[in-house]
């Protein structure tokens, strides 16, 4: 446990200012997230250093495409969550205070040096995803591991909501290399489903654009939440209004915790893929078995295959297409 962060007094409670829910919370009250708790007047982060998963993936798994591609990345994640999304597929981290009841002092715990000792002992490249549960509900550890990092030259990698606030947000900016950001609709409609608002996420991808923060958006496509073809056309094209180049994955939804609609059809995710690709060069699938490849916005030259996690870069030299010169976005290896 540790004092957090972006928090402030009323009276004779705290009111959390790390994401736009703005918890107000009497003594001994948690916040929505369940990660952070009021107590003798102060905030505490009740999960800092606490370890739920590690492991080494392939960054596709993220998913980044654009990012260093093919590149195996050590993977950490704590719990809690600041939304509450019926159908969440790590349910049990991310309601792990509120429906498991967890405790996260039973939980492994890794100070910030001992993880960064640990990425430099194992067999990844140097890079860190603070991933599998939400990294902004963890924001103080995140903030001090990414700061750490930084002097090792170990690149850091979020894979979050996006649901912070701005303050906390340009704290992190510095330290940020590259970013999945999960625009998990694009109505207020849909947001309210899962606990939450949709602009504070439009700007929190807009502001990570904007710092030259890589940046790839993920949107689970979920019958009844986000599976109006109007709206998956209004988020490409404000997607394409920041870049056309910007990677957009569209991955199939499966019923999960508490949430049983059918599956995401092929046909509907494949609708979905054609309209996102009159605004955006780079679409790709998720949770589906078919190619994945990166081409040539301009001359359609294969630059990258993939197949599942098997990964060629076969048309590119210094991220430029071989064939017409044109850049690939992205960041990629020499």
């Amino acid at each position: 446990m540790k004092e957090a962060l972006f928090w402030s007094q009323e009276a004779k409670a705290v009111r959390c200012e790390l994401c736009p829910h703005h918890c107000l919370l009497s003594e001994g009250k948690s916040g929505i997230c369940g990660a952070r708790k009021s107590l003798e007047g102060k905030l505490f982060s009740l999960n800092y250093g606490a370890i739920a998963g590690m492991a080494v993936d392939p960054i596709e798994k993220k998913p980044l495409f654009h990012f260093y591609p093919g590149s195996r990345i050590f993977s950490i994640g704590t719990v809690g969550c600041n939304l509450h999304c019926p159908f969440c597929q790590n349910n049990g981290l991310s309601r792990f205070f509120d429906e498991f009841g967890g405790q996260s002092e039973k939980l492994e715990h890794l100070s910030p040096e001992e993880l960064i000792d640990l990425v430099e002992r194992t067999k990844s490249e140097p890079i860190i995803a603070y991933t599998y549960s939400e990294p902004v509900v963890w924001f103080e550890y995140v903030l001090e591991t990414m700061q750490l990092a930084r002097k090792k030259n170990i690149k850091n990698v979020l894979v979050t909501n996006g649901y912070i606030e701005e303050k906390p947000l340009e704290a992190w900016i510095p330290f940020v290399d590259a970013v999945n950001v999960d625009l998990k609709a694009f109505t207020e409609a849909g947001y309210k489903k899962l606990g939450g608002t949709l602009e504070p996420v439009k700007r929190t991808i807009q502001r990570l654009f904007e710092a030259k923060v890589h940046v790839e958006v993920t949107t689970l496509v979920v019958p009844g939440i986000n599976d109006d073809l109007t709206e998956m056309e209004q988020l490409a094209a404000w997607l394409a209004s920041l870049s056309p180049e910007l990677p957009l994955h569209l991955s199939r939804y499966f019923p999960h915790h508490r949430y049983h609609a059918p599956s995401t059809s092929l046909d509907l995710l494949h609708r979905v893929k054609e309209i996102a690709k009159r605004f955006l060069f780079h679409v790709y699938l998720g949770n589906v078995v078919e190619d994945a490849s990166t081409f040539c916005s301009q001359c359609g030259k294969l630059l990258i295959r993939r197949e599942i996690y098997s990964v060629e870069v076969v048309g590119l030299q210094h991220g430029r297409c071989i064939s017409c010169g044109k850049p690939l976005w992205g960041h990629y290896a020499d």
